[in-house]
């Protein structure tokens, strides 16, 4: 896999990067790094087995919000988002030359985990994402599990979803615990799960806190039964 992304490398850095920053079109890199992602994640020996994504229009925005419990999560799951998906990530990355103009063209949205007055900046910069026609990838517990069990949610990703009134669709990650768990950097060949739940649509959100417990529900259903609440 690492193998796959070093060769990769060069030919976004001499190509896709440059063209992106001198056209402002992320399309012609994003297809490439998701192309990299799917791959190495195979090459790695990882079988993904994914469940539901007929239930996703192609055509419509949606708010995807999932579990996290490896960093192999985003490789995985993201090529998987028809469309593209915009995503939040930390605000130190926006302060490499280069890469911080490349995010600002993707529509990435930073995050200052250690400001926690910050949520209005970064709640208008993801509305601002998805009034493009973006689908946001959301983990919405903030952090990586340990044991694979759910962690409480955030709510920000709520505030969000009403905000915009899009649809949001819980996915459940199951397996990279074990191909990849936290704090190891080793990839062991496994099987990975992705399930995308029914979206729940603006006009079913009802009251904040049943919402939250319905996504809640939504994922910890497609867990392990060992890892269920």
């Amino acid at each position: 896999m690492l193998l796959l992304w070093a060769l990769t490398l060069p030919f976004a850095a001499v190509i896709a990067i440059p063209w992106t920053y001198l056209t402002e079109d992320i399309n012609f890199l994003y297809n490439t790094c998701m192309w990299a992602a799917w791959m190495g994640v195979r090459i790695a020996g990882v079988k993904v087995r994914t469940l539901g994504l007929e239930k996703i229009d192609p055509a419509r925005t949606y708010i995807f919000m999932s579990n996290h419990i490896s960093n192999l999560d985003p490789p995985v799951t993201l090529p998987l988002i028809p469309r593209r998906t915009s995503v939040m990530v930390k605000k130190e990355l926006f302060k490499v030359p280069i890469l911080s103009r490349i995010m600002l063209i993707g529509s990435l949205v930073p995050v200052d985990r250690a400001n926690r007055d910050a949520g209005i900046t970064v709640l208008r910069d993801a509305v601002k994402a998805i009034e493009q026609g973006l689908n946001m990838t959301i983990y919405v517990e903030g952090k990586r599990s340990f044991d694979g069990k759910l962690l409480p949610f955030k709510k920000g990703p709520f505030y969000l979803a009403e905000e915009c009134k899009v649809p949001i669709v819980p996915i459940t990650i199951s397996g990279t615990e074990a191909v990849m768990p936290k704090a190891r950097f080793a990839i062991r060949p496994g099987t990975v799960t992705v399930e995308f739940h029914d979206p729940i649509e603006p006009s079913d959100f009802g009251e904040r806190d049943c919402l939250i417990a319905r996504v809640r529900a939504a994922i910890n259903s497609g867990l392990p039964a060992e890892l269920r609440e």
